[in-house]
């Protein structure tokens, strides 16, 4: 047992499963563990690490915030912070505002908040009569309270009830689930365009239309989880509820947008964005400027290397190469599924004995939702190694028929 094992074991709490691999370096799409052994990482730390590892221009940029400013606090202005902002504000296509944190949870917390305020107003200032959210079975907004209540995943909110009442659910891509749900009561509903933990569900682009109808027709916001889908990673549009064509009232973000720095954030379309007044939320870390340097030579990353239309460009073919390896497997894999690279294959056995495979011959990916491996390639991943990833998986699946 190595050291680094053995003071996990000591001294870290078991809310995980022990680690696999102790890993010590990564470049681009490639990790090293403690042995020297190398890695093809198609977790990207859970869909974080959106330029891969190393990447000179994140480096720099980290490397030199961190030699002047730091940390702050919300109590003075800083640059990188104001760019930030303005950068989101023109990706999300539509006027808003947005408020920046250290994770998905807080993003949507923020968002749920969001949702009680717009509830309060709506219902002419009064306290709890329109507080009602409406979510998607299987989705997965965060472990914080809030977060939690609205997952409605018996292995997350198990051990931890009584939670935040007033939440609602229904099938990802049944608007006659939803319309049945949402109400006059009816605050918000909050959805992932594609659901990340809870299998690679992707909702349908008449799904999302159908729900903003509805939303305006109950005076609610539409509200979207891009904490996993967004920052590019279902390609050709920063957030992926983009594709759809339709408008939000807010959205969460998080993950790919620092590069493996933590930040969140919450956009909140305009006429809305007054909800919030001074004192209404906060946070001592969101927004400091190591952290918006971290994400800002992200979002120039994207623009300079056209990585939105990389990803809408090459995981075409990768995804239908996926769906060939499910075919050829059938006792093993039911279907691929996903957009862009969050993606993977649905199995028909359990995930832990493939993952296992994987990465015995060198790829590393992550479970997802019953039975789901999933792929997250970082976004600046090559032909080339897409096609690594295929030939891998293939592999596995042949070597445990």
């Amino acid at each position: 047992m190595s050291a680094t094992t053995e003071r996990y074991e000591r001294f870290l709490l078991g809310n995980y499963a022990p680690p696999a691999l102790t890993l010590v370096r990564g470049e681009g799409a490639r990790v090293w563990d403690d042995t020297g052994r190398r890695y093809l990482d198609f977790c990207s730390g859970i869909a974080v690490n959106a330029l891969g590892h190393a990447h000179p221009r994140w480096v720099a940029a980290v490397r030199e915030q961190a030699a002047s400013l730091a940390h702050t606090s919300n109590l003075f202005r800083n640059e990188k912070q104001g760019l930030l902002a303005e950068r989101l504000a023109a990706r999300a296509g539509a006027p808003g505002r947005v408020f920046f944190c250290n994770s998905g949870a807080e993003a949507n917390e923020a968002l749920l908040k969001l949702a009680r305020l717009h509830g309060r107003a709506a219902a002419g200032g009064a306290e709890g009569v329109k507080t009602r959210v409406a979510v998607a079975a299987r989705a997965f907004h965060g472990r914080t309270f809030g977060a939690m209540s609205a997952t409605p995943q018996e292995k997350i909110q198990r051990g931890f009830r009584p939670l935040l009442d007033g939440v609602d659910v229904a099938e990802l891509n049944d608007l006659a689930g939803f319309e049945r749900v949402v109400t006059g009561a009816t605050a918000a509903v909050l959805v992932e365009p594609i659901q990340g933990e809870g299998g690679l569900a992707v909702a349908t682009p008449e799904f999302l239309r159908g729900l903003r109808e509805l939303c305006d027709r109950h005076n609610a916001l539409l509200l979207f989880d891009e904490v996993q889908s967004g920052a590019g990673r279902a390609g050709g549009t920063y957030f992926a509820f983009q594709r759809a064509g339709v408008a939000a009232d807010g959205c969460s973000l998080a993950k790919g947008l620092g590069g493996g720095f933590p930040i969140g954030a919450a956009w909140v379309a305009e006429k809305h964005a007054a909800l919030f007044t001074p004192g209404s939320h906060g946070t001592t870390f969101g927004g400091n400027p190591l952290a918006c340097a971290a994400a800002l030579a992200v979002q120039d990353a994207i623009d300079a290397d056209n990585l939105l239309a990389r990803v809408e460009a090459q995981s075409k073919p990768w995804l239908a190469a996926l769906g060939r390896v499910a075919a050829a497997h059938p006792a093993l894999a039911r279907e691929a599924r996903g957009v862009g690279y969050l993606a993977g294959i649905a199995l028909r056995v359990e995930t832990p004995p493939v993952l296992a495979a994987l990465r015995e011959r060198g790829l590393l990916a992550v479970a997802a939702g019953d039975n789901v491996v999933r792929l997250l390639p970082p976004l600046t991943a090559t032909a080339a190694e897409l096609d690594e990833s295929i030939e891998i998986f293939d592999r596995a699946l042949g070597a445990l028929c």
